[in-house]
């Protein structure tokens, strides 16, 4: 029984990640359907982090009452911050791109994730980096061949595969050729691209406002809390004029807005909050090709989006540069446990030494207050 409860206790922070990307991956097909009926990714953003807020902050004030510390400016400016990098300007740019693009690539471009995760935990030490150490090279070349399959999945589109599924599923020739005017390849991979960067730094804050304010759940709220601010200047000015694109109807746009604000934005900011702390923030988003591989399978059934070469030669490439990064990242922490335990062996054996001598000590400091008596 001990070892099964180590087991979970150990296996804990890869069952969260797995959960974030299942909830992650069913919400780009749900939220692309929604998105294809017409509804405003501006309102979908407004609404999702509305049912966040409502959902996690009874929590909050009932759970951690006693474990939230003093707000100060600085605190206050972080999560301010963090409200508006990835609830605001990251979702709103990844719906806008996804709309120029398909669910699959919209998600296989944000494998660029860990990446600039990479890059900004180094430069701000929150990732040890050390040239000579092969983990820190399997890091670094991880990283250039994750951005390399980016730029393929970007530019190199390849030829058409003609799976039977979505061939069935086709639409006629003019509605195919409309939807490709309205698919900007370019402009979609640059609207999600910078969506990811303000991800990442979303993150790397996220570690650093922890440290500081260790409550995963009021801090869970308070992002969701100033997102809705955020979320709702941002759709009145980009919807300003159309008031019917604040309509919601009981179909797939209400499921796909609260489906995305309990699980993608309330509990996934719960859930990269907590395994952040044991983890770290490169951990949290190693584990993102696995979403990408969900939708791929469920958007081509359910969507009939049509698969390219070259995306999926980009997406293989992105997946190996990502565990290029997460195999160098078990072989530092295998070093630093090593040099930890060296350590802590040298330690004890200094305090044995001491222990040692000491004595030899108190009989030389006797044998002189002998002779100064006699």
């Amino acid at each position: 029984m001990e070892g099964f409860v180590r087991f979970l206790v150990l296996a804990k922070p890869y069952f969260g990640v797995l959960f974030m990307q299942l909830g992650s991956a069913g919400m780009a097909i749900i939220a692309k359907f929604a998105l294809n009926k017409g509804m405003s990714q501006y309102v979908f953003v407004f609404y999702r982090m509305i049912i966040a807020t409502l959902i996690m902050a009874p929590f909050a004030i009932i759970f951690e009452r006693k474990v939230r510390t003093k707000m100060t400016i600085s605190l206050v400016f972080k999560i301010v911050m963090l409200g508006l990098l990835e609830p605001v300007i990251d979702l709103n740019l990844y719906f806008t791109g996804m709309k120029y693009t398909t669910a699959t690539f919209a998600v296989a471009m944000c494998n660029v994730l860990p990446a600039f995760a990479f890059l900004m935990a180094w430069a701000c030490r929150l990732e040890k980096v050390n040239i000579r150490k092969r983990g820190s090279q399997a890091k670094i070349v991880g990283t250039i061949v994750t951005v390399g399959g980016a730029m393929i999945m970007t530019f190199i589109r390849g030829p058409m595969l003609n799976l039977p599924w979505t061939k069935a599923n086709h639409p006629s020739s003019s509605s195919s050729s409309s939807s490709k005017n309205h698919q900007d390849q370019i402009k979609g991979s640059l609207m999600i691209a910078i969506g990811c960067i303000c991800q990442s730094a979303f993150i790397i804050l996220q570690a650093i406002t922890l440290k500081l304010y260790p409550a995963e759940l009021s801090l869970t709220a308070l992002i969701c809390l100033v997102a809705t601010v955020g979320g709702c200047l941002v759709a009145l000015v980009m919807e300003r004029g159309n008031p019917s694109a604040w309509a919601l109807h009981f179909d797939s746009q209400l499921l796909s807005v609260v489906y995305a604000g309990v699980i993608c934005s309330g509990v996934t900011y719960y859930i990269q909050g907590m395994v952040m702390q044991i983890k770290g923030p490169v951990f949290v988003t190693a584990f993102n090709p696995l979403s990408m591989i969900f939708v791929a399978i469920m958007s081509s059934f359910i969507l009939s989006e049509i698969m390219l070469l070259g995306r999926i030669v980009g997406a293989v490439t992105i997946i190996t540069g990502l565990y290029l990064v997460l195999w160098g990242k078990r072989k530092d922490r295998l070093l630093v446990k090593s040099d930890s335990d060296s350590k802590q062996q040298m330690t004890e054996t200094d305090e044995t030494s001491k222990k040692t001598v000491q004595p030899s000590q108190e009989f030389i400091s006797l044998d002189v207050t002998r002779e100064e008596t006699k």
